[in-house]
């Protein structure tokens, strides 16, 4: 059996499928595709934590579902820009956890992971899955995948 590490860029994939399908992520069917007939080494989400109920109430969800859910506190700036990226936090887990899996999954439409996917693909021999909303994942991300899906039907919410 093939196993499988999971990293999920909860805040790109949150804002790319509500600016394109105006529709949420269906996480739990996510994870039915991407398991399915594997054994689980590890699975994160990566979050930003503003501190609501309703937000609260979805981490839980994705613990249930089988993920580790990691936070970083929701920043405003003075200017107005927010801040709350975890790039470096999912490199530095997919380096590590993903040397112990057959197939790296990471749901991201963020370019800056091409390099990410380039190391684990082409100087660690894996197989990297890559999930993105068409039209907002970058097209260097995709090219570096050894398979590209798109976020799109069945792996959104009605």
């Amino acid at each position: 059996m093939q196993t499988v590490a999971l990293f999920v860029d909860v805040q790109n994939v949150y804002y790319t499928t509500r600016s394109v399908h105006r529709r949420n992520f269906d996480y739990n069917r996510f994870w039915a595709r991407a398991t399915e007939n594997r054994q689980v080494v590890k699975a994160v989400a990566y979050a930003t934590d503003r501190g609501d109920r309703k937000q609260r109430e979805f981490q839980n969800i994705l613990r249930a579902i089988g993920f580790e859910v990691r936070l970083k506190p929701f920043i405003q700036r003075a200017d107005g820009s927010a801040k709350g990226d975890w790039d470096v936090g999912i490199t530095i887990d997919a380096l590590e956890y993903g040397s112990q899996a057959d197939v790296v999954v990471l749901v991201s439409g963020d370019g800056d992971f091409d390099l990410l996917v380039d190391k684990l693909r082409i100087d660690k021999g894996k197989l990297v899955e890559v999930y993105g909303v068409p039209g907002l994942t970058a097209a260097s991300l995709i090219n570096a995948a050894s398979e590209f899906y798109p976020i799109d039907g069945d792996l959104l919410l009605s």
